[in-house]
């Protein structure tokens, strides 16, 4: 799902949500490995490695700590899939939509 379809969900929702473009407002490493483990994700799973910079820098093929593949999501944007959204304690990767949708109930059913 792209940030776009996210938006429109999202919106329609009629949730109040903040949109954060991580290009002009970079994430923090201590703020990107609070929303994986707020989504029980790791550095590896929102990894775009088939982006040219993964390529150039072979992430595919090295084994690489956590802690080294978040400072170089942060230095690199384009290595982050997206959208991640986050709402209270939980945070899935958007895609597919379904994940979005989920975290939305989740949150509402438990008021």
């Amino acid at each position: 799902m792209k940030c776009r379809e996210a938006d429109k969900l999202l919106r329609a929702s009629g949730l109040e949500y903040e949109k954060i473009n991580y290009y002009k407002q970079p994430l923090t490493v201590e703020k990107l490995r609070e929303v994986l483990q707020k989504g029980g994700l790791s550095p590896r799973d929102v990894l775009r490695s088939g982006e040219p910079i993964a390529r150039e820098l072979g992430l595919a093929k090295r084994d690489l700590p956590d802690d080294e593949l978040l400072a170089l999501l942060i230095e690199y944007p384009d290595l982050l899939q997206r959208p991640l959204v986050v709402r209270g304690d939980k945070a899935v990767l958007g895609r597919p939509t379904e994940k979005i949708k989920e975290v939305l109930r989740l949150e509402s059913t438990e008021c």
